[in-house]
């Protein structure tokens, strides 16, 4: 079974850094983009980053400058280094990651909370 396990999300002050880190499993094939998504209390799924297998990335511009994400082709993992962190950050962050002949997959989502 292909899935997606999803790790470092937690409580941080505003001002702060996290790291999160998305791995595949059970698949050799690479992802052709791997992606974050978040969604806070009340709010709908939104795009935090994404990156395809070329590198090259998008952002939502409510966290250029602060977020950075990347990835490991050989491993099929994608990380997202989370800088400057503010309360509206507070979230859900789900991973994702679009793969060859299987289709988009979920990771499970990691709660990040920004509060002092």
């Amino acid at each position: 079974q292909v899935k997606l396990v999803e790790s470092g999300g937690g409580l941080v002050q505003p001002g702060g850094s996290l790291r999160l880190s998305c791995a595949v499993f059970g698949s050799s094939l690479s992802a052709t983009s791997m992606g974050w998504y978040r969604q806070g209390p009340g709010k709908e799924r939104e795009l935090v980053a994404s990156v395809l297998r070329s590198g090259a990335t998008n952002y939502a511009d409510s966290v250029k400058g602060r977020f950075t994400i990347s990835r490991d082709n050989v491993k099929s993992q994608a990380f997202l280094q989370m800088n400057s962190l503010k309360p509206e950050d507070t979230a859900v962050y789900y991973c994702d990651a679009v793969l060859p002949v299987v289709g988009i997959l979920w990771g499970q989502g990691t709660q990040v909370t920004v509060s002092s």
